[in-house]
């Protein structure tokens, strides 16, 4: 297909679908692929006659919308000599890449490194419960055994039902890297207190960099005045010593403006508490470095009192105080001497010129896990790079963190943060290739524009442009709320685009450059509770366990002998299976003003029922749509409807009752975006480009499934693939 008519095509599916909020139609031709343990159709394609092949660089972009990046080149927001623009005018490109139910972040990327569905590789939502723990307890997606375990007992399983393509890549001598890959990460998973996955060799490659992981300090914003700054002579003195200059008295806090403890082991973190054997006390100083005989401090000092400024240089992870000048970017600030390699960064958000007002915000704690297989891989980034970076932390905007509630500045820390990470991410993914010119496949994980598509995707006049006034939908919609925020998505596709061009010109014009997404996105007006449809049913709660994601739903009865502690026997399991499946299937958004785009008013579109009957037992069946810990009920909204989002205290629609925190099932949400809906619905498709020298030029895929992406990598890389669910995509291969 010519490449001029594919925005046209991809506009015509979801695009107008994502801003105007309705809902297209899925292809009537749905698949049946059965799994099979070879699904090409060319096994000696990429074999070169025994020369390597051409490697592959495989780079996904969380929440990446194809319509979105088709518009934005053609508008020319994203430039054409960018990542984007330049893979897709020279390589492949899917219309339509249908993704993993559900559409979330640890399914989709599961599903995209195994080739696999979510039942086979049992990963079945950003959190969920294995049906072996306790009803109370939770499993991470990210952090969960990769084609299940064994139940009884409980551990490893010598059969995995998915694997991720590096295990079978590295098995064929070939050599692989993952940059902050979900599931490559070096880690031990556990449930119950017991190892059911080793690191080894599922979850390592030949370079492991693991995502990065919660440093004890959330982040926090910090309101202070002229008065709470005197001039300091020693300080002075320090900040000269260290070749740093003021043209006015410098000035500095008499007392810290926070204070906490690290860890020298590398077994803990960091805590705002005095209770860990490293102290830190935060001063902070004022300089003026404009030469115009005005006093107008422009810059901010920041350093342990205890430690005390000093000159450096300083060699990663240490950054020594954290100089920020009003207007720029964060500075990273590194807690010396932590065991785990903790830091944060701090961003100067107002600072009138005679310190009147002053504001800023220290990000929260971060470090990379320093898991034992891989933690020569996590020190070649502390010590080259340098600790892991703040990344845009929702945290902020939704005003959940302490100190933020009258920052107006808010919105530009979060744009601050989505510059400065995902740069750090690239510089990381540039590290993997520049050290492994010899990788065969190198992996990278992007995590925008995903994080600014949650916050900032206002596009349905629906959505209340003041989360606290149910009247700011349709013509009471603020324009130019919904005009900044439209900037603030097209800046992180913007800033996604710079990643995608670094690592690809790292990997070089041999390299063949694959760009995926997990998913797309949609904006949503609707926040649900879905504990109180449950309630309002008359179904008694105490009795389920509710793990929600986005729009999905994974709700699990607790039932006796699967369950740890279950309490419910089979045949009230058996009448609340039916209960539960009626009071899903039958939930409805009453209201005119937010269900036009809704079947019948029904704000679920896929509502799954575990089995009753198969050689398993009672509660252990399985199907082609529940997988092993699915849940008994499995579930997903319309898009316009989330799980996420409901306020505190809660706001209701315009048109509802008032807001009861027991009974209300449909309210105002804090933020604008969300995935998880049915993959199939083209608002939801993820993004597919490919181009190198083993793609095909000017090619475009009209449907897809990110399930081929494996098997087509090991395809290029001359090696079989087995026990996939997808398939080669041939058509795009030279």
């Amino acid at each position: 297909m010519d490449k001029k008519k594919v925005f046209s095509l991809i506009s015509s599916l979801s695009l107008a679908a994502s801003l105007a909020g309705t809902v297209m139609p899925a292809h009537a031709d749905e698949d049946n692929r059965d799994r099979g343990s070879d699904n090409s159709r060319d096994h000696d394609h990429g074999r070169h006659h025994g020369h390597r092949s051409p490697p592959v660089v495989l780079i996904s972009l969380d929440g990446a919308k194809p319509d979105f990046i088709q518009q934005f080149i053609a508008e020319g927001v994203l430039p054409r000599d960018g990542g984007l623009a330049r893979l897709s005018r020279h390589g492949a490109i899917a219309v339509q890449n249908i993704t993993a139910s559900p559409s979330l972040t640890a399914v989709s990327h599961i599903e995209i490194a195994t080739g696999s569905t979510a039942v086979h590789n049992d990963i079945p939502s950003n959190t969920f419960q294995a049906i072996v723990g306790p009803a109370t307890s939770s499993l991470s997606g990210f952090a969960a055994p990769i084609g299940g375990y064994r139940e009884s007992p409980l551990g490893p399983t010598p059969r995995p039902t998915a694997q991720p393509l590096w295990v079978q890549l590295r098995q064929q001598g070939k050599k692989v890297a993952t940059a902050t890959w979900p599931g490559g990460d070096g880690a031990d998973i556990s449930i119950n207190g017991t190892v059911v996955q080793p690191a080894q060799p599922i979850r390592v490659t030949d370079y492991t960099v693991p995502f990065g992981a919660f440093g004890g300090l959330s982040a926090q914003g910090f309101s202070l005045t002229r008065t709470d700054f005197t001039p300091d002579a020693a300080v002075a003195t320090a900040l000269q010593a260290a070749g740093r200059f003021s043209f006015s008295p410098v000035l500095a806090t008499t007392n810290p403006i926070e204070s906490f403890s690290c860890a020298s082991a590398s077994t803990a973190t960091c805590t705002s508490a005095a209770t860990l054997d490293l102290k830190y006390a935060i001063r902070v100083a004022a300089l003026d470095t404009t030469n115009d005989n005005v006093a107008n401090y422009d810059t901010l000092v920041f350093f342990d009192a205890t430690r005390g400024i000093t000159a450096g240089p300083f060699a990663p992870p240490a950054t020594g105080p954290a100089y920020v000048k009003f207007g720029g970017e964060n500075a990273p600030f590194f807690f010396d001497g932590s065991g785990a390699k903790v830091g944060a960064a701090y961003f100067v958000s107002q600072l009138a010129p005679d310190l009147s007002v002053v504001r800023f915000a220290r990000y929260g704690a971060n470090y990379i896990p320093r898991n034992a297989p891989v933690l020569a891989d996590v020190d070649d980034i502390n010590n080259s790079i340098g600790f892991w970076r703040p990344q845009a932390d929702f945290r902020i905007p939704e005003r959940l963190s302490p100190g933020f509630t009258n920052f107006p500045e808010i919105e530009a820390m979060f744009e601050d943060m989505v510059k400065t990470f995902v740069r750090y991410q690239a510089e990381i993914g540039e590290r993997a290739i520049q050290n492994h010119p010899d990788a065969d496949l190198v992996m990278v994980y992007i995590e925008q524009p995903d994080g600014s598509e949650h916050q900032f995707l206002l596009t349905d006049p629906r959505q209340g442009t003041n989360p606290k006034d149910p009247n700011s939908i349709g013509a009471n919609q603020d324009p130019a709320k919904v005009a900044r925020y439209a900037s603030y998505v097209r800046f992180a596709y913007q800033t996604a685009d710079k990643a995608v061009k670094r690592i690809a010109d790292a990997a070089g014009p041999d390299s063949n450059v694959i760009v995926v997404s997990d998913h797309g996105f949609a904006p949503f007006h609707t926040s649900v509770s879905m504990t109180n449809i449950l309630r309002n049913a008359g179904i008694d709660t105490s009795k389920v366990a509710i793990r929600t994601s986005g729009p999905a739903a994974n709700i699990y009865i607790n039932l006796q002998q699967r369950e740890q502690g279950g309490t419910v026997d089979p045949a009230t399991y058996q009448a609340l299976l039916a209960q539960i499946t009626a009071a899903v299937q039958n939930a409805v958004d009453p209201n005119p003003k937010f269900n036009g785009s809704l079947d019948s008013g029904k704000i679920f579109t896929v509502v799954e029922t575990r089995p009753a009957q198969c050689e398993a037992g009672l509660g252990q069946c399985t199907s082609k749509t529940i997988g092993h810990d699915f849940g008994d009920v499995f579930a997903l909204m319309a898009p316009g409807y989330n799980f996420d989002g409901i306020q505190n205290p809660g706001v209701a629609r315009l048109g509802d009752a008032a807001f009861s925190a027991a009974t209300t099932t449909l309210s105002m949400p804090n933020f604008y975006g969300a995935h998880g809906h049915d993959p199939k619905l083209p608002v939801m498709s993820a993004t597919f480009i490919a181009a190198g020298p083993g793609i095909r030029d000017n090619t475009t895929i009209r449907r897809m499934h990110n399930l081929d992406v494996a098997p087509t990598i090991m395809q290029i890389l001359g090696v079989r693939p087995h026990g996939v669910d997808g398939e080669v995509l041939n058509e795009i291969l030279r």
